[in-house]
């Protein structure tokens, strides 16, 4: 695709990137049509669409941003000119000289045409190097005043501090995260719709949420490993080993990383004793946790007593079924289904209340925040908890994640 791209003119080059300047639909719609399980992405309704709005879409990749960027495009397309809808995927720009000849020559076709709004989306910009100063100047400059701007990248854009670029500068747009589907999310897809408010009120349908929750923590939240494509895993280790490498650090040190979080889990682990079995720096160990936290792959939970200590020793979770399971593939490590339990619990709990802790004692408390307090034990609790202390077995997990 890019050889093509490289060989045509920049007119060609749009074209062939927006169908539907020529009548024509998406193929990311045509294929998502014919998807045996679909849903639309309810991240898409964050997104603002009043000019001027410069909206940040970050998320792993695979996680099906593209696709529900073309189910906007076509809604949009009720009641737009075709022509005033730019699409580009910058996976595809060879260079930043590309991607700004590409986005000039738009700026000019809709000028001729006398079109005076635009929705831009920009996917995978953080592709380019670079990227935000063409964005940052020009929006300086006033050139998308009139326009909506939808950039989409990887969950790094932060780790690099490129969205700390636009203070000011957004309008009315938002910074948009793009998950995995959440437990309650897969249920929908698999028409299990959930609108009581308690556990007890789910009783009726416990069976066949039991049922789906081990499915669940097979394939995860993302479209291919729900649609059983056989080749998920191996797409999901590439996407995971290309933004390494596009950080700059080594395969090998991320994999040993990996290897220890899996075998290790659930217990606490520090940095340090994650180096010592390395042979690794605790600084490098460090880095590379907060890399693949910043990739949405990892999640920590610190020591909490009175106020988070951060010397302490953690708990490093995966943040999705499907990503531990690619994980323990590349990093050749088995871990605990006790684990998978516990971290499907700690991703959820941190997705509503956007932190996570535990403590430790002469007990443990896996999951606090906000003033939950949340034990999970894949098998029946061998001692008494204090009052408060929520204790989960098994077959209560799927009800509780259902209605969190």
């Amino acid at each position: 695709m890019l050889i093509l791209l490289l060989s045509m003119s920049l007119e060609d080059t749009l074209t062939l990137l927006n169908p539907w300047w020529e009548g024509l639909r998406s193929p990311y719609v045509e294929e998502w049509e014919n998807k045996r399980l679909k849903w639309v992405p309810g991240w898409l309704k964050a997104i603002s669409l009043k000019p001027f709005s410069l909206n940040l879409v970050m998320g792993p990749r695979l996680v099906g941003k593209t696709t529900g960027l073309h189910l906007l495009i076509e809604k949009e397309l009720n009641h737009r000119d075709p022509l005033s809808v730019l699409y580009l995927n910058l996976d595809l720009a060879p260079s930043f000289e590309a991607f700004k000849s590409l986005l000039d020559a738009y700026l000019r076709m809709r000028r001729d045409k006398g079109i005076k709004s635009s929705l831009i989306v920009l996917d995978e910009v953080t592709s380019v190097q670079g990227w935000w100063k063409l964005v940052k100047g020009y929006v300086d400059a006033g050139v998308f005043r009139r326009d909506v701007l939808v950039l989409t990248g990887s969950s790094s854009m932060r780790l690099k501090g490129e969205v700390e670029l636009f203070p000011g500068r957004m309008g009315e747009g938002k910074e948009v995260i793009a998950l995995p589907l959440s437990f309650r999310e897969f249920l929908s897809v698999k028409g299990v719709i959930v609108t009581e408010r308690s556990e007890d009120a789910l009783l009726p349908k416990a069976p066949r949420i039991r049922g789906l929750f081990k499915e669940y923590l097979k394939v995860g939240g993302f479209p291919l490993s729900i649609n059983g494509d056989p080749r998920a895993e191996e797409h999901m280790i590439r996407s995971i080993t290309g933004e390494v490498l596009r950080a700059g650090r080594s395969l090998d040190i991320a994999r040993g990383v990996i290897s220890r979080v899996l075998a290790t889990a659930p217990s606490p682990a520090s940095f340090n004793s994650m180096a010592s079995d390395l042979s690794l720096s605790h600084r490098t160990v460090r880095e590379y946790v907060e890399l693949l936290e910043a990739l949405m792959v990892l999640g920590q939970a610190l020591y909490f007593e009175k106020s988070p200590k951060f010397r302490k020793e953690r708990k490093i979770f995966v943040r999705d079924p499907f990503i531990a399971r690619s994980l323990s593939i590349w990093a050749t490590t088995d871990f605990l289904e006790s684990a998978m339990y516990e971290w499907v619990v700690q991703e959820h709990v941190y997705r509503k209340y956007g932190e996570v802790y535990y403590w430790r004692n002469s007990y443990e408390i896996d999951v606090i925040a906000n003033g939950l307090k949340v034990e999970v034990k894949a098998g029946k609790p061998h001692r008494r908890y204090p009052k408060g202390v929520r204790v989960l077995g098994e077959g209560e997990v799927p009800l509780f994640l259902a209605v969190l």
